[in-house]
């Protein structure tokens, strides 16, 4: 699994996440529940992660929508 974006957003991390899923890429979000736990204060960023194999055509898939994407 490799780290896509990471945010604090959940809205974000969703819409990010519908792109993907539209392009019929799996995704995951993680560490939402610890960021649930400390009150969604913003202090621990979730993460958007997706297979290995899937990561080039995801950062694509976002670029073209016109979303940074992390290196």
């Amino acid at each position: 699994m490799q780290v896509l974006a990471e945010s604090p957003d959940p809205v974000r991390l969703s819409f990010l996440a519908a792109l993907l899923r539209d392009a019929g890429i799996e995704v995951l979000v993680l560490d939402g529940h610890v960021s649930a736990l400390h009150g969604g204060i913003g202090a621990f960023p979730r993460r958007l992660v997706v297979a290995d194999d899937a990561y080039g055509r995801a950062r694509r898939v976002l670029r073209e929508a016109g979303e940074e994407v992390a290196d």
